[in-house]
């Protein structure tokens, strides 16, 4: 690895590992969306090793998500439960279908979602400890 690669890497996990909890779930759903998107672009292409591959890491943080929540914190840790088991059944059947359009779906989806956790990451840093 060069020197470059090793210094991202290096302040990759840096990033994360003084980031909020609120900035991490932020980073989850960059990861899964940017995944989905490459998923879908590998399929397309003809690429099926790869568009697995992008698959299963987009499904891997969705599953993290998922298993993350609190379902003590009531009604909305439900709703996303929900929202997260909605983006595995179409996924599965976008797969069954060989359809980049439903990874794209669940991205446009997931996108909506890191847009709101944005405003809660904001609104979590205006507030004083």
């Amino acid at each position: 690895m060069n020197q470059y690669a090793t210094a991202k890497l290096a302040y990759a996990e840096a990033s994360v590992m003084t980031a909020s909890p609120e900035r991490l779930v932020v980073l989850l759903y960059d990861g899964a969306i940017r995944f989905l998107q490459q998923a879908a672009a590998a399929l397309r292409e003809g690429r099926y090793k790869q568009s697995r591959d992008r698959l299963h890491r987009a499904q891997a943080v969705i599953d993290e998500l998922n298993r993350s929540l609190d379902l003590r914190q009531g009604e909305v840790a439900y709703g996303l439960r929900s929202i997260y088991g909605f983006c595995t059944r179409h996924l599965i059947e976008s797969t069954a279908q060989s359809d980049p359009e439903g990874y794209e779906e669940v991205a446009e989806l997931l996108s909506g979602l890191r847009e709101s956790w944005v405003e809660i990451e904001l609104t979590a840093e205006r507030e004083p400890v």
